[in-house]
């Protein structure tokens, strides 16, 4: 019986801790807290940092693990492929180019200010150094995740105001800020094999009004304008450009991308790994291609197919959000017709904070007409 260790124990996790169960391995799962919802799906749980390395090298020597891998976290991808790597065990990006993807300022120094789609960027230590980039620009830490400490802002009192607070959540202490691109957000879910990409899908995405860091209400499949040949064109460019200048040559990326009104794609973030927000289900829905079997598959280094035919039908995902540190009522939301539900909470369970501001809850995949 194969045996993983899962990095992280929330939404995202507990997708790939289902889908490796189902496949009869032992799951050992790790984080820094207790309560998760992928912690009642793992065999074993165990409450380790999943940023400390010599803890997690340590706990998969001591259990006996064949393989580690996450999913919906960029913390844990440089834990992932690094103790792998260590080990001898499959892994299928290098630890380097987790790190660079984990890193928005490495990540935007690593693709260079002639890379075609990059934002312009400074980086900042100290709120009296001079800003380089014209208003408005995006403040956010170098090492986050989750929209956490992102904001607009507009003016130098702006940034004197929300400084602070995105610092402290960078643990580098260090935050980026880069220039507002104003645009339709969409998102590119890939597979790669071989430097090869096999899969490819772009999605809307509709963030909550209110929040500029970008918090996800919805996805979507197809984008409106899946006609415009020249737009997807730019897009799949800029998409197979990354790929090969971060050497992600193998399994899963997920990009956020922003569209400006004249039709260029800027990249806002890229990683190695699925996402956050389940797209992988909401992609199987209109595809027919799971992305999460064809990742457990990487994860056991098996043999992936060349290529995938498929029609995408209209389908959409939509995020039950809510206020941290209240208590969780199902009763609250309003769900209409779903082809598949799922929540994080039970009724009365206090809600995390992650973001601090819209939390998913739970979440819906229904078919649009």
């Amino acid at each position: 019986m194969s045996k993983l260790l899962v990095l992280g124990t929330g939404a995202a996790q507990a997708d790939l801790i289902r889908a490796c169960k189902a496949r009869g391995w032992e799951v050992f799962a790790v984080s820094y807290r207790s309560g998760d919802i992928g912690q009642q799906f793992a065999d074993h749980f165990a409450e380790i940092n999943i940023v400390d390395e010599e803890a997690v090298k340590e706990y998969a020597k001591n259990n006996g693990i064949d393989y580690i891998y996450s999913t919906g976290s960029d913390i844990a991808m440089p834990t992932a492929f690094g103790v792998s790597e260590e080990l001898g065990l499959n892994s299928f990006c290098k630890p380097q180019t987790a790190i660079i993807c984990n890193n928005k300022h490495l990540l935007r120094t690593e693709l260079g200010a002639d890379f075609e789609g990059n934002v312009p960027f400074q980086c900042l230590t100290d709120k009296n150094e001079e800003i380089m980039i014209p208003y408005p620009f995006m403040i956010k830490p170098v090492d986050s995740q989750g929209q956490r400490g992102v904001f607009k802002i507009e003016n130098h009192d702006d940034f004197l105001a929300r400084f602070d607070e995105s610092m402290s959540f960078s643990r580098s202490k260090k935050l980026i800020i880069e220039q507002f691109i104003s645009g339709e957000e969409i998102s590119v879910n890939t597979y790669s094999v071989n430097g090869r990409i096999v899969f490819s899908l772009i999605s809307g995405r509709e963030s909550w009004e209110g929040y500029t860091g970008g918090l996800i209400h919805k996805h979507y499949i197809p984008v409106q304008w899946k006609d415009d040949n020249v737009l997807t064109d730019r897009v799949n460019s800029l998409v197979s450009r990354t790929l090969s200048k971060l050497g992600i040559n193998n399994g899963p990326s997920y990009f956020q991308i922003k569209i400006t009104a004249d039709k260029v794609p800027y990249l806002i973030e890229v990683t190695p790994r699925l996402d956050g927000c389940h797209m992988w289900r909401l992609i199987r829905y209109s595809t027919g291609v799971d992305l999460m079997e064809l990742t457990v598959n990487a994860i056991e280094n098996k043999e992936i197919p060349e290529s995938f035919s498929y029609t995408a039908l209209p389908y959409e995902t939509e995020f039950m959000c809510s206020a941290p540190g209240i208590a969780f009522n199902k009763a609250d939301f309003e769900l209409g017709n779903y082809e598949f539900l799922e929540w994080y909470y039970q009724d009365g369970d206090t809600v995390h904070r992650m973001n601090g501001y819209k939390e998913k809850c739970g979440y819906v995949i229904r078919k649009l007409n």
